[in-house]
């Protein structure tokens, strides 16, 4: 009897394609809802970087160093692109030696190589990593979106200094060379989450199809 049984309840899973309709948009909401915490947990995590200077992210400074010290320290400049957003970036001045606590503006260059116009956003960091939480910046291109036509280039500038308490931080205690590095990706909206196609056996389970 049991076995008689089991066939029928595997026919009559067979024979009721809604309720493979019904877990197939389970599994769907399960993963959508996955992509949209993704999504959330980059501005948090950013944002937990900035505060801490965890990673190497920079600080941000609503204004000047008061103080200056006579000792200098050198910043190299990187620059890296994404070949989905296809734009050359690249740094004007690709080093620097300023004073402790200076205020110093420095400019990168971007141009959309593109038949299209685009959007990019940028990540950032410095190493050493521990050096992150000394690196302030007062004013720079990555705390908002870029859009470039077809061909345009533009000139970003990143306005920044280096506080003059990392000359008690005894684990940079040596270094003589911070590297403040930027790259570009292209911009993912939310709309573009909520478009994500899913993938082909999804699409047919929801037909019902095996």
């Amino acid at each position: 009897m049991s076995e008689v049984s089991g066939n029928t309840e595997v026919g009559a899973s067979r024979n009721n394609p809604g309720s493979n309709i019904k877990v197939a948009i389970g599994c769907a909401a399960v993963a959508l809802s996955m992509i949209g915490v993704a999504y959330a947990a980059v501005p948090l995590y950013r944002l937990f970087c900035q505060i801490t200077g965890y990673g190497g992210t920079t600080q941000v400074a609503e204004q000047a160093s008061e103080k200056i010290l006579s000792k200098t320290i050198n910043v190299r400049f990187d620059a890296n692109s994404s070949q989905k957003l296809g734009w050359s970036f690249e740094p004007v001045e690709r080093q620097i030696t300023i004073k402790i606590g200076e205020t110093y503006i420095a400019n990168y260059k971007a141009q959309n190589l593109g038949t299209a116009i685009s959007t990019g956003t940028s990540t950032f960091n410095v190493t050493p990593l521990s050096a992150g939480q000394y690196f302030n910046k007062i004013q720079c291109f990555c705390f908002t979106e870029q859009t470039l036509k077809p061909g345009e280039s533009v000139e970003m500038p990143v306005s920044f200094y280096v506080d003059p308490e990392i000359v008690n931080d005894k684990d940079l205690d040596g270094v003589s060379t911070i590297t403040l590095s930027y790259t570009f990706f292209p911009l993912v909206t939310e709309e573009k989450i909520k478009t994500t196609k899913l993938p082909a056996s999804s699409k047919n389970r929801e037909t019902g199809k095996i």
